[in-house]
């Protein structure tokens, strides 16, 4: 059975590990994360302190899905706005481990993010892919609306561009 969790900072840290191996195999699956290849789990705990701090100053909610007593997925909802966008958040990296895949837990993930956005008073979320990946049609049968595509926004971990398209979804 598996569990969404809010993390706190302290809590986040505890469990450095677990995501650091989540961050580095979704990018070695090739996921367009914001790194590239090679992302070993050292890296990336870097990257989740970086979260860490984040949570503790209360600029991100951090939500996971505890498969087995190990973290298989999370997503982050980015609150921290400017003084006029106080209705919005940012959906930010939602990735699930590879050997976790198929069980519902982006879904899942998804709905514990869009309650808490909702909890805190945001009516709009935002966020980006890359086009024509596997996440596109997860977000999409959620019922988030396409906004547009820009070409050649990013790169893959492998190097080659990757065009990315835009979401939002009001709540």
């Amino acid at each position: 059975m598996s569990d969404i969790q809010t993390l706190d900072q302290a809590a986040t840290l505890a469990a450095l590990t677990d995501l650091a191996e989540l961050f580095s195999e979704t990018v070695r699956g090739g996921a367009s994360m914001g790194y590239m290849l090679p992302f070993p789990p050292e890296e990336a705990e870097a990257y989740w302190r970086g979260v860490a701090e984040a949570v503790g100053r209360g600029d991100i909610v951090l939500l996971v899905a505890v498969h087995d007593g190990r973290i298989a997925g999370s997503v982050q909802l980015g609150i921290a706005m400017p003084p006029n966008q106080p209705h919005r958040a940012d959906i930010k990296k939602l990735m699930v481990h590879p050997l976790a895949r198929g069980r519902g837990l982006s879904r899942r993930l998804m709905d514990a993010a869009e309650t808490e956005a909702a909890a805190r008073g945001r009516s709009l979320l935002v966020l980006d892919t890359a086009t024509g990946e596997p996440a596109e049609k997860i977000y999409q049968h959620l019922g988030w609306q396409h906004a547009g595509i820009i070409p050649g926004y990013a790169l893959f971990p492998d190097g080659r561009f990757c065009d990315t398209t835009f979401y939002y979804k009001q709540l």
